[in-house]
C-alpha cells in the first residue's frame, strides 16, 4: 500500500479524501493509499475547502497561510500542501524525510 504523504523539500504533500457532512471533524487515518478526513461542514460554496483548511491548521499547528489545496477543488480527492509543518499528528505515523 502506497503512503498517503510525501515530502518535497521542507514542505508536506498529503493525498486526501474527503468524507463532507460528517458528524465529526477527525483526521481518520490511511485508507487506500489516501488519507481518510471526515468534516461536519457541507461540500457548497467552498465550505468544505475552508473547514478542510482550518482542520489541518490545527492538527499540524500551522497558520491557515501555509496550507493549499492544489488539486481536487471541487473533489472529494484531494492533494494538499502544508508548506513547513513543525508539529506531525502522532496518530497519523508520518515520519520526516
Amino acid at each position: 500500500m502506497s503512503e498517503f504523504y510525501c515530502w518535497q523539500g521542507d514542505d508536506l504533500i498529503l493525498d486526501c479524501h474527503l468524507l463532507p457532512k460528517s458528524k465529526t471533524d477527525t483526521l481518520v487515518g490511511q485508507h487506500g493509499g489516501q488519507l481518510k478526513i471526515k468534516i461536519t461542514a457541507p461540500p457548497v460554496d467552498g465550505k468544505a475547502n475552508k473547514h478542510l483548511i482550518n482542520l489541518l491548521a490545527k492538527s499540524f499547528k500551522v497558520p491557515k497561510q501555509s496550507i493549499s489545496i492544489y488539486k481536487g477543488l471541487l473533489g472529494k480527492d484531494k492533494k494538499i500542501r502544508i508548506s513547513a509543518p513543525t508539529y506531525l499528528p502522532t496518530q497519523l505515523n508520518i515520519r520526516r524525510r
